[in-house]
């Protein structure tokens, strides 16, 4: 292993501890802040994810705006290529897909303009840790390419840290939203 490749596995697994005990002593209204700052953005086309582990739980906020516009959640179609998003409203039917998280049973192709990026760690300088497979640094460099495309970045408070190893393919944040709050990355 590389020593940036091993320094970023290091800061995941202290990240990892930090996120797990955040979890665990949500009382599951984390999501709060995240609906007033997407209260600003009614109508526009969003992605949100569907929560795997102890990924801060961004779908009652996605159920607010999916009364305003269209909202669709990441599906993985392989390895080593950019995201792909289907439309999702609260009751539609989902099922497993890769890597654990569910995804449409029959998907309608969408592209968002807003991301709420799930992550591992953040600074707040607007750096992201995720976990490791690139998928967010391909999706989000190929539509920031196409068009202005915002990633915010989700996550309890407890997953900040000061500094993180980053690479150049890395894709910067332009805003953090955690339970406590609104960071906007300097």
């Amino acid at each position: 292993m590389s020593a940036p490749d091993a320094a970023k596995q290091a800061a995941r697994t202290a990240a990892f501890a930090r996120r797990k005990a955040a979890h665990g002593s949500d009382p599951g209204t984390a999501a709060g802040h995240l609906s007033e700052v997407l209260a600003g953005y009614r109508g526009v086309p969003l992605s949100g994810y569907m929560p795997i582990r102890t990924e801060i739980d961004p779908t009652p906020a996605m159920a607010e705006a999916a009364a305003h516009g269209p909202v669709g959640i990441p599906v993985i179609e392989a390895p080593g290529h950019p995201l792909r998003f289907a439309l999702w409203e609260p009751d539609k039917p989902l099922v497993e897909g890769p890597f654990g998280a569910r995804i449409p049973a029959r998907p309608v192709w969408m592209e968002p303009e807003i991301l709420i990026v799930p992550l591992v760690a953040f600074t707040r300088a607007g750096a992201r840790l995720g976990y490791g497979g690139g998928f967010y640094d391909r999706t989000l460099a190929q539509l920031r390419a196409r068009r202005a495309t915002h990633a915010i970045g989700f996550a309890f408070a407890a997953q900040e840290a000061d500094s993180l190893p980053t690479a150049p393919t890395d894709q910067p944040l332009d805003l953090i939203v955690t339970e406590r709050g609104v960071i906007s990355p300097a």
